[in-house]
C-alpha cells in the first residue's frame, strides 16, 4: 500500500478541518498528519478515508471518527516516553497515533482476529507497539502503573481495575454512558482521590468483558 500525494493532500485538508473544529494541540494534529490512516482501512474505503467519519472494520467494530480520535488524544496530553495503555485496539489507528506523539503504548484488544490484524499491521508499518490479546476491563497490571489510559469504547461504568492501575497524576480518558456516552478525564491525585472532569458526548462502541476468540 503507498502513501501518494493525493493521501497526503486529503490528510492535510482533513487536518485543517480538525483545527477548525477546535484541536489546537499541534501535537495531535502533527502526528495525525503523519499517520496515514488509510494503511488502517479495507482497500474499498481507500477513497473516503480522510473524511471526518467512523467507518466499519468487521467484527461489529469500528475505527473511529478522525475528530473522536482527535479530542480523546487531545485529552489525553500525552507526553514523550509516557506510558500509555489504550484499551481496545481495533485497527491499531489510536496506538499509532500515540506512538508517533512518542508514547510507550501497550494496547489491549479483546477480538482475535483484530487483535492479529492490528498486530501485524503495526508491525509492518513499523510502530513500536505492545499489543495483547487480553480482557480490557482487566487492564495491564503487570505493567502498571501507567502515566496514561485510554479507553476506545463505552463503558457503562468506570472500571475500578484501570483507575487502580493509573499512576499518581496520571490521567484516563474514557466514555462512559450506556446509548451516548460523556466523556471523562479523570486524573488519579492520590492513592484514594480522584478528579474527574467531563465534556462532551460522543457514541461509542460498548466497551465489553471477556474474549472473543476466532472461528
Amino acid at each position: 500500500m503507498k502513501d501518494t500525494y493525493l493521501h497526503k493532500g486529503l490528510r492535510r485538508k482533513l487536518v485543517d478541518q480538525l483545527h477548525h473544529k477546535g484541536i489546537h494541540d499541534e501535537r495531535v494534529l502533527k502526528a495525525m498528519m503523519d499517520v496515514p490512516r488509510h494503511f488502517f482501512l479495507d482497500a474499498a474505503f481507500d477513497r473516503w478515508a480522510y473524511e471526518d467519519k467512523a467507518f466499519p472494520i468487521g467484527h461489529e467494530q469500528t475505527i473511529s471518527q478522525p475528530f473522536t480520535v482527535a479530542y480523546m488524544t487531545q485529552l489525553l496530553d500525552v507526553q514523550p516516553r509516557q506510558k500509555v495503555l489504550e484499551v481496545g485496539t481495533g485497527s491499531g489507528y489510536q496506538a499509532a497515533v500515540l506512538a508517533r506523539m512518542g508514547a510507550r503504548v501497550f494496547t489491549i484488544e479483546r477480538q482475535e482476529a483484530l487483535y492479529r490484524e492490528a498486530k501485524a499491521r503495526l508491525e509492518a508499518l513499523g510502530y513500536r507497539v505492545r499489543c495483547f490479546y487480553r480482557d480490557g476491563y482487566k487492564g495491564l497490571p503487570e505493567f502498571a502503573p501507567f502515566e496514561r489510559i485510554l479507553v476506545t469504547a463505552g463503558a457503562r461504568e468506570m472500571p475500578e481495575a484501570l483507575k487502580q492501575q493509573l499512576a499518581i497524576r496520571g490521567v484516563m480518558v474514557i466514555p462512559v454512558g450506556e446509548t451516548s456516552q460523556a466523556m471523562h478525564r479523570l486524573t488519579r491525585i492520590s492513592k484514594t482521590e480522584f478528579e474527574d472532569e467531563i465534556s462532551g458526548r460522543f457514541k461509542f462502541v460498548p466497551f465489553l468483558g471477556g474474549l472473543e476468540a476466532s472461528d
